[in-house]
């Protein structure tokens, strides 16, 4: 395994084209896509990062690339490729809350171009995950790769593509048992599981295979519990809201570059991760809060940079 490999990040999911709809009636079209708006917060907070996707030979395809690439994400070429790329509309409340309509089909190539060796992490989630035929090579890729790298997952679910939460409930539970850090928020978990309290979920979770879960509470902050019993809570920064759009994905960003700031990333870093310091994850956390409180604060899924947060 080459040491360049194994300072990389590797992102599995879709990128795409998200068209804002404001209140007022305004549109506006910019890249977006929960994976692909994790990979650019890793490459803005300085992580080398690769993007596995699926997008169109096209002129929003290459709207996307480029706007990956300003971000310093290295997009794999496969040996196919989308016939169209994707679209989300979403459109903003007056709360500046988003909900969300897909236009898009999802898979991914049989091969690609990564680097030699194994990333340090393997990140996926959202519609990757469980739309088909996609889904399923996202969870072998996972399988694959779980003995050499850690896997991080973000479920961010899409009732709207994903049908009932019976349906999703399969795909997202073989992704838990994989990962060894899930980031979910209150509202997937409220739909996921009703009537079912978010901590008790979590650390359900948490004795199936990850070493620590995190719960997003929007403005009011996060909760995370660890395989080893411990129990952590982060207030949010308070911020004027512009919208909510990418603020999960920026907390999911933050998480993974804290956790490799801190050593906790890595398969031979496994034993590591589950035993941490409580002191350690409270302060990757807070971290984390903040880089969403950034992102919530101006319009679109625009997570800051390293610079911004010393």
């Amino acid at each position: 395994m080459t040491p360049a490999a194994q300072d990389r990040a590797l992102v599995v999911g879709e990128a795409l084209i998200d068209e804002v709809v404001r209140p007022d009636g305004s549109r506006e079209r910019h890249p977006g896509g929960s994976p692909a708006n994790v990979a650019i917060g890793l490459g803005r907070l300085g992580r080398a990062v690769d993007l596995l996707t699926w997008l169109g030979e096209d002129s929003d395809g290459d709207l996307v690339r480029r706007h990956l690439g300003s971000s310093k994400v290295n997009v794999l070429t496969g040996d196919r490729s989308a016939t169209r790329t994707p679209v989300a509309t979403a459109k903003i409340d007056a709360g500046g809350v988003a909900s969300y309509e897909f236009d898009l089909e999802w898979d991914l190539p049989s091969s690609w171009d990564d680097a030699e060796g194994d990333p340090l992490v393997v990140h996926t989630g959202s519609i990757a995950t469980v739309l088909q035929p996609g889904g399923a090579a996202v969870e072998r890729l996972v399988a694959d790769s779980r003995p050499r790298s850690t896997i991080t997952y973000d479920p961010n679910l899409r009732p709207v593509l994903m049908g009932s939460p019976s349906h999703a409930l399969p795909y997202v539970d073989a992704l838990v048992r994989l990962a060894d850090v899930v980031k979910v928020s209150d509202e997937d978990l409220a739909w996921l599981h009703p009537g079912v309290a978010p901590a008790e979920i979590a650390e359900q979770w948490s004795q199936s295979g990850p070493s620590l879960v995190v719960v997003t509470h929007g403005g009011e902050g996060a909760f995370a519990c660890t395989s080893a019993g411990a129990r952590l809570q982060v207030v949010a920064p308070k911020v004027q809201v512009a919208d909510t759009v990418g603020a999960g994905d920026s907390f999911m960003g933050g998480l993974i570059d804290g956790l490799w700031t801190a050593g906790l990333l890595g398969a031979a870093n496994r034993q590591a991760l589950a035993d941490a310091d409580t002191a350690v994850l409270q302060g990757v956390l807070e971290r984390c809060a903040r880089i969403a409180a950034i992102t919530v604060s101006r319009a679109g899924a625009n997570p800051p940079g390293a610079d911004e947060l010393l």
